[in-house]
This record gives structure tokens, C-alpha cells and sequence, in this order.
């Protein structure tokens, strides 16, 4: 997939200082760090180019979804029974966010595993080597065993014939990722391999990141609680982590804002509001005001809304989160599939 021109025309600009030339700074984006060289958060023009990828508009309807708990347990430091919390957590959260329980099967690492579903992982080991791991997920002789092999475990979930329960024997339905740019590594991975295996490649949705409380250097992280909002919070915990946490964009003196003004692009609560306010009108009003006044962009708005995203979030955790033992299937009946 070919970048656009003015990509890779800003990817080969250099910051000039006086007589001498000096590279951009690399932001770090892997599947298990993200941390921006700027204060304005990742350069996503430049990740794209770096990842082979491109910008996309449209938005698709049906949906998969894997919660990674193995990941987690693998990666952080956690007992297996905190991942599984988290995992459920994280369910709660798909579906309240508006994933249709009707159109998504959920399940985890820790509880599906299917003999078609491993198999699939045993054929991806086989056909990667460890040298082609280590070039791709930067693995060093002091990671774990298990880091090493997780990668064909998140790439099984690409292929058709890990749910015989749902597709039977197919294994030519094609699969679409959605997911963040920080995921890519493992999907590079799998587009490589899928030809070998007779599957079709995955097809990728990147999405960018939601900033950190602290700033846009790194992205929100629910293993941290200083640095996100769950939709759990109240909208009272959403208040104090804005209010104690959230970067402000105004500058360090009222003369200083006055002759400056506001920074919304490090402006964490403005950043907030892209993401969760409808309003666009409204959402300009802000950004000038941001701009133009002393105190940050409407304070006292913003908290609004964020309170208010935070009760619908809540609210829809609990009405869906009830039905969530109900809507996810778990391990399939391998002896009805067998059959069928």
C-alpha cells in the first residue's frame, strides 16, 4: 500500500539549527510501548509510512473481538487470575461502548483454546523462524519463552478455521483487524505467513491513540490508573483525575497566555473532547477559547462532559455487562462440530 506523497515528503524533512542538520526524534510505538518524542503525542503521518500503511474513512459494522489476557500476564506483572479480571473488565467495556452482543463473539485466550485453534498456532510456529521473531518484536535472550511464542496466538485469531463453531470447515472467509497502530508488528507477521498456510491475509483498521492523563507522550493505559478514566469511574473520580491530572495546554503566566495563548494540541481535556463530544460547533467554540482566554478551554465544560461520557459509560456497562455471560460463547462443543 503506496503513502501519500506529502507522508513521505514530511518523513524526509530535517530540523535545521543553524548550519547543522539534526534528524527527527523516533517516537516508540510497539506492541507493548508507546511512548512520543513530542509533547504533542506520535507522529501518526510518519508511523503510517514506517508500517506500510494508509489513512482510511469508512467504517465497517460486524465485528470479532479477542481479549488478550494471556498477553497481559505474559507482559505485565500479574497473577493469571488479575489478567482474567481484566479481561472480563475489558468485555464490559466492548459492549458498552456499542458493540452489538447479537454481532460479537467474545472470547479469551485462557478459556478458548479448541484444538483447530491450536493447531493454527502450531503451524504459524512452525513456519516462522525465530531469527524472522526477533527482527520483527525486537525479542532479547532475557524475555520469557512464552513472550517469544505469543505472537502466533494473537495470529490465530486471523483465520477462519480457529472457529469451526461459527464457520465450520471454511477456511477461505477473510478476516478485518480492528485494532491500534501498535498491534501492527503481530500483523505483519500474520499477512506474511497466511499465503504459506493456503489463508486469505487479514486486512487491518488502525486506530490512534487515546492520550495519557499526563500528556500525549504515551497513550492511556488501563494497567494505570493514574493515566486513564474507566468507564467504571464515577463521574465524581472523573472530576478529580481531570482536575488533579489532566495537562493543561495554558502557559506557566497570565502575561505569558495573554501574548500566546493555550496549546490545544497538548491540551489533554481538549484532546479528551475530540474524541467524546458530538458537537463540532461547539467543540471549535472551545478550541478558541483554548486559544484566546486565560483559564483552560472551559474548564468547567469539559468536566461536563467528560462526567457525562463517564455515567453513559457506566450505565451502559451495567445494563449490557448483565448479559454478558449470556452472549459469550466460551469453549465450542468440539463433538457437535466434529459431526456437523
Amino acid at each position: 500500500m503506496s503513502a501519500e506523497p506529502e507522508v513521505k515528503e514530511k518523513l524526509e524533512t530535517m530540523q535545521v539549527n543553524g548550519d547543522h542538520m539534526e534528524e527527527e526524534k523516533e517516537d516508540l510505538v510497539t506492541p507493548w510501548d508507546v511512548a512520543a518524542s513530542s509533547i504533542t503525542g506520535v507522529d501518526y503521518d510518519k508511523l503510517i509510512v514506517k508500517f506500510g500503511c494508509r489513512k482510511l474513512g469508512e467504517d465497517l459494522v460486524e465485528r470479532f473481538r479477542k481479549i488478550t489476557d494471556d498477553e497481559k500476564f505474559l507482559w505485565k506483572d500479574m497473577k493469571v487470575d488479575e489478567s482474567k479480571k481484566m479481561a472480563r473488565e475489558n468485555m464490559k467495556d466492548i459492549i458498552a461502548v456499542g458493540f452489538d452482543p447479537e454481532k460479537t463473539f467474545m472470547f479469551n485466550d485462557f478459556d478458548y483454546m479448541c484444538p483447530p485453534f491450536y493447531e493454527n498456532i502450531c503451524k504459524i510456529w512452525k513456519v516462522v523462524t525465530g531469527n524472522q521473531a526477533r527482527a520483527i518484536f525486537g525479542f532479547t535472550p532475557e524475555d520469557s519463552m512464552g513472550k517469544a511464542a505469543f505472537p502466533a496466538v494473537e495470529a490465530a485469531p486471523c483465520f477462519a478455521s480457529s472457529f469451526p463453531h461459527i464457520f465450520g470447515k471454511r477456511t477461505d472467509i477473510p478476516c478485518l483487524i480492528p485494532c491500534a497502530i501498535d498491534q501492527d508488528p503481530y500483523f505483519r507477521m500474520t499477512r506474511d505467513v497466511a499465503p504459506r498456510l493456503k489463508f486469505p491475509k487479514p486486512s487491518l483498521i488502525y486506530s490512534t491513540f487515546l492520550p495519557a492523563l499526563q500528556g500525549a507522550q504515551t497513550k492511556m493505559a488501563a494497567s494505570d490508573s493514574n493515566s486513564c478514566i474507566y468507564l467504571s469511574d464515577t463521574p465524581k473520580q472523573i472530576k478529580n483525575k481531570i482536575n488533579k491530572y489532566a495537562f493543561s495546554g495554558g502557559q506557566a503566566s497570565i502575561e505569558e497566555h495573554r501574548a500566546l495563548g493555550g496549546n490545544c494540541d497538548v491540551d489533554i481535556s481538549y484532546q479528551f473532547l475530540r474524541f467524546f463530544m458530538d458537537d463540532d460547533e461547539r467543540l471549535e467554540e472551545i478550541r478558541k477559547e483554548t486559544l484566546y482566554l486565560f483559564y483552560p478551554a472551559d474548564l468547567f465544560s469539559k468536566i461536563e462532559v467528560s462526567n457525562a461520557w463517564g455515567e453513559r459509560g457506566r450505565e451502559w456497562n451495567l445494563w449490557r455487562g448483565e448479559q454478558l455471560d449470556l452472549k459469550q460463547s466460551g469453549k465450542p462443543d468440539m463433538a457437535k462440530v466434529k459431526s456437523e
